[in-house]
Formats: C-alpha cells, sequence, structure tokens
C-alpha cells in the first residue's frame, strides 16, 4: 500500500527506522509490542471505514470519528515509548491538501519573516542549515474532553489523541540566525498553514495560523521528518512546524510562512479559537490561549475495551508526561486516590517533552477497583485533582478524570 506515492512502511520496517533515528540521537533501547487491555466492556459499535488519506493506517488501531478526526484505542497503546506512524491520532482544522505537495518534498517553500534578511526557502535549503532530532508528545487540545461532565460541543475524545514522536528537522533558532537574526521587538513566533482554503470567506475566518510566545523557538523544529520517515501528508508533510511541550494546535501543518512577530495572528484560530473560556462563554483575546500542555498521565492497561481480569498480580501499566517539564515519578492508586504508591518508570528516557512510560505490579482481589495515576514533574508540581472548567472542553489534565474501573474476578 502507498501513501501519497511514498511506500507505506510495514509496522516492522517503520519501527525498525525509528530505532535508527534513536539510535543516532543517543535514543536506542526502545521496542514494541502489544499492551494487553482489560476492564469493562462496552458493546462494540460498528468502525468506521478509514478516510482515504489515512487508509495506510492500522484500522484495529483506529478510532474514526470524522473524517477530519481519528482517535487511537486505548488498547492500541503498546509498551514502548514511541507511537508508530499508523496509530498516531488524525485531527484536521481544514482537510489536507491535495497530495502533490508530497510528490516532490524538497521543492516545499517556507517564507520566513521577522527576521534581518528575511527570505523564502525551501525543504531542500533547509536541510542544509542544521539538523536536530527531538522526541514530544504530540496532543491535541481536547484529548480528555469526553470525560468532561459538562459535554463540551466537540470531539469527544478520551486518552487517545495523543501520541509520543519523534521528530527531524532544523531548529528554528538556527534558520533565524542564518537569516541575521530576529528583528528586535518581536515576541510571537507566528506560524501559517499551506491548506486550500475554502473560496468565497474571509481566509482569517478559516485559516490555521498560530502564534505562541517567542521564547519557544529555543526548541522548536522545521520539520520533515516523523519517526525516521518522511512526513505523511497527514500528519503535516512535507514541512511542519513542531513546538515542544505545547498542544498539538501550535504544531502547524503544511507551514508556508513562519514569521516572528508583535502581534498574535488575527486570525479567528487564535483570536477567538483555542482559548481557555469560561463555560458558557465565547472565545476572547484577553482569555489564556491554549499553548503550554501540563502534566498529565493514564492507565493504558488494565483497561475499559475488554474483559474482567484475573485475581492475582495485575501489571497496571501506562503512561505520563511533565509538559514543559520532565517526569521525576509517577504514583498509581487502587482505591480511587486513597493512597499513593510509587510506580515504575520503564524504558529510555528520550527527554523532557516525551512521555515516560510506568509500570506498577499490583495484587488484586475480587471485587471493583478505581485505578488513578498522576505525574510528578522534575519542579515538585504534582497532576491536578480536578479539571479547569472551559467551553471548549480544553487541557483535561485531571487525574480524577481519568479513573478507570476495572472488574477483578
Amino acid at each position: 500500500m502507498k501513501e501519497n506515492g511514498i511506500d507505506n512502511l510495514p509496522r516492522r520496517k517503520l519501527l525498525a527506522n525509528t530505532a535508527g533515528v534513536l539510535a543516532a540521537g543517543g535514543l536506542a533501547g526502545w521496542s514494541a509490542s502489544a499492551g494487553a487491555q482489560t476492564g469493562p466492556v462496552a458493546a462494540p459499535a460498528a468502525a468506521r471505514p478509514l478516510p482515504a488519506y489515512v487508509a495506510w493506517k492500522d484500522p484495529g488501531a483506529m478510532i474514526v470519528h470524522t473524517g477530519n478526526t481519528l482517535e487511537t484505542r486505548r488498547s492500541a497503546f503498546g509498551t514502548s515509548v514511541i507511537t508508530p506512524n499508523e496509530q498516531v491520532y488524525i485531527r484536521n482544522n481544514l482537510p489536507p491538501p491535495g497530495a502533490e505537495i508530497v510528490a516532490d518534498r524538497d521543492a516545499w517553500e517556507v517564507t520566513i519573516e521577522g527576521v534581518r534578511q528575511p527570505r523564502t526557502l525551501t525543504v531542500k535549503a533547509l536541510k542544509s542549515l542544521n539538523l536536530e532530532t527531538i522526541a514530544t508528545v504530540l496532543q491535541c487540545s481536547g484529548n480528555g474532553r469526553g470525560l468532561f461532565p459538562s459535554k463540551p460541543s466537540g470531539t469527544p475524545w478520551q486518552v487517545g489523541a495523543a501520541a509520543c514522536v519523534v521528530w527531524s528537522g532544523v531548529p528554528v533558532w538556527a534558520v533565524a540566525e542564518m537569516l541575521g537574526g530576529v528583528v528586535d521587538g518581536m515576541i510571537y513566533l507566528t506560524g501559517t498553514g499551506g491548506e486550500k482554503l475554502p473560496d468565497g470567506i474571509d481566509p482569517k475566518s478559516v485559516m490555521v495560523e498560530r502564534s505562541v510566545p517567542v521564547a519557544a523557538m529555543a526548541d522548536a523544529l522545521l520539520a520533515w521528518e516523523m519517526n525516521g520517515v518522511p512526513i505523511s501528508l497527514a500528519h503535516g508533510g512535507p514541512l511542519r512546524l513542531i513546538v515542544p511541550g505545547y498542544n498539538g494546535v501550535n504544531n502547524v501543518k503544511y507551514i508556508k510562512r513562519l514569521a516572528f512577530t508583535r502581534e498574535q495572528s488575527d486570525a479567528a484560530i487564535q483570536k477567538t479559537g483555542y482559548r481557555m473560556s469560561p463555560p458558557g462563554e465565547k472565545g476572547d483575546p484577553s482569555q489564556p490561549s491554549v499553548w503550554e500542555m501540563t502534566s498529565k498521565s493514564w492507565i493504558n492497561s488494565p483497561g475499559p475495551e475488554s474483559g474482567p481480569v484475573a485475581a492475582g498480580l495485575v501489571q497496571v501499566k501506562g503512561v505520563g508526561f511533565g509538559g514543559m517539564q520532565a517526569v521525576r515519578a509517577i504514583d498509581v492508586s487502587v482505591d480511587d486516590g486513597r493512597s499513593w504508591k510509587p510506580a515504575r518508570l520503564v524504558g529510555p528516557d528520550l527527554g523532557k517533552y516525551a512521555w515516560r512510560q510506568f509500570v506498577f505490579p499490583i495484587s488484586l482481589a475480587p471485587g471493583i477497583h478505581t485505578l488513578v495515576c498522576r505525574v510528578t514533574d522534575t519542579q515538585g508540581r504534582v497532576q491536578a485533582e480536578g479539571r479547569t472548567e472551559n467551553t471548549g472542553g480544553y487541557s483535561n489534565s485531571s487525574w480524577r478524570d481519568h479513573a478507570i474501573k476495572v472488574t477483578v474476578v
């Protein structure tokens, strides 16, 4: 099977290629295996077919909400740090461009503004400037929206609008340095996507253009590889802005303009969209923008997608990340948060922007048990118990909302 004229690598080959990237960056040592999921089971709904542009993904791993929103099943998260490309979630604010943009990837152009020597550069030119590889958690701002009791509008994501991905590209700071440096007074980094906009409407009302604080450029990349292969059209290829630690919407796909600016973008997606608006209120520039991620964790196994767990020793497994900071510890409770014990972090540490896997062995007696987990980052901040209520259902990092009930027999 091919995606956009490029061979869709089988899982084994994909993982081998990704391992090569990790080894090159001193990140060797991770491997993939399937994670068993247990817990109460709902009757399975009829699966929707994969949209054509992501037909190369693993249909058994994906929940198709709409043509532009596909979630990774909790049961598909294995026991490896990196999420394989064919299992990474999809969230597009606009339909992806045509496949012709990845026919000649090196010819794609991005215009750099707000520097002393503004210029339009091809991907080929960017590849000659520098290279960096970084592992990050890529997470939709609405991941966990489906756990809000208020049921905000939008895709009811559970935990599967997130992935841990390795990106390769040129550091944004290196591009700015090559072009004479950032012009004084520029306080935002603004990326504009290259999607085709609908005719006959104000482009600012629909275009994907996001601004983040300029300090984010320290770790940001203009990336052309994802998990060791060229970034697919579905995930923003041929070139994507990667802003480590920031929610997914700020990682602009098909980037065609990167500008250092004095003001935030006046596009609706920035001005009123993706704001932490109080319940019932519309987005407003005075409200916090959905920028940095906060500490978060969840349990993947045992999980709610399969049957009861046999009494006795159970390996509780999951992932946790610190947002802008590294993970110091992850604790697990099997009594709904009344008591906590430390889990063991397993697998390689791929840096502060990646997630860590954990395992917690526990002997469970027959009955119903409420399992929860929480992260402590290297600054000593503990994952919040409660959510921040907001109209859009964004940034749900509540450990209580992510609790799961497990039936043990």
